[in-house]
């Protein structure tokens, strides 16, 4: 079987990945995530992506298949990146509060002789935040690394009415789509189970 990396730190998509039955090993693949002058956000998150995965293929020793990926939160066209500190976290909060805006996450495979990419929209809702409410958020420690500055996986799911389009991505990785990506790869899901289907 191919052996799998994935290029990110994020608990979240290591989670994901564990959920869907893809064994993988993670590696580090440190980036320069600046956009680019004029650069729109899809083309953002699957640049981004692409260098990810294209950085962790440089750190094997030996072949492989290497998974980047990249979520960015976008209201009004404009990308929320992690929250450098509070007031810039409440700034954000109140921007989502009441309004609906897209969160694009983008997958990248590589295998040093092939690359495939693609970028998935969602569109989540938020009701209105009270700043009472901002603030003990904020006390909690979840938004200070997240885009967007929250976690719909986490606390930060009671600020949510509406969800169009993939959970999965919203959390940090498409599942469906990544499985169709990984299958091109030759690589399958739900591995954990074979043992128990040859019972």
């Amino acid at each position: 079987m191919t052996a799998l990396y994935l290029a990110s730190g994020s608990p979240r998509r290591r989670e994901l990945l564990t959920q869907i039955g893809v064994p993988f090993s993670a590696v580090s693949a440190p980036i320069d995530e600046t956009p680019l002058p004029g650069e729109a956000a899809p083309a953002y998150v699957e640049r981004l992506a692409r260098a990810k995965a294209a950085a962790g293929l440089a750190s094997l020793a030996s072949p492989g298949v290497v998974l980047g990926a990249d979520t960015a939160v976008v209201l009004d066209g404009v990308i929320l990146g992690k929250p450098e500190n509070r007031e810039q976290a409440l700034a954000m909060l109140g921007d989502l509060s009441g309004r609906e805006h897209q969160v694009l996450t983008a997958v990248a495979l590589t295998d040093g002789q092939r690359q495939a990419s693609l970028c998935v929209a969602s569109s989540v809702r938020f009701r209105a935040i009270s700043f009472d409410e901002a603030w003990r958020y904020w006390a909690s420690g979840e938004p200070a690394d997240k885009a967007g500055g929250y976690a719909i996986q986490g606390l930060g799911a009671v600020f949510v009415t509406h969800l169009t389009g993939s959970y999965s991505a919203v959390v940090g990785l498409p599942l469906s789509e990544t499985a169709e990506l990984l299958e091109k790869f030759g690589i399958a899901c739900w591995q954990s189970l074979e043992g128990l289907a040859a019972r």
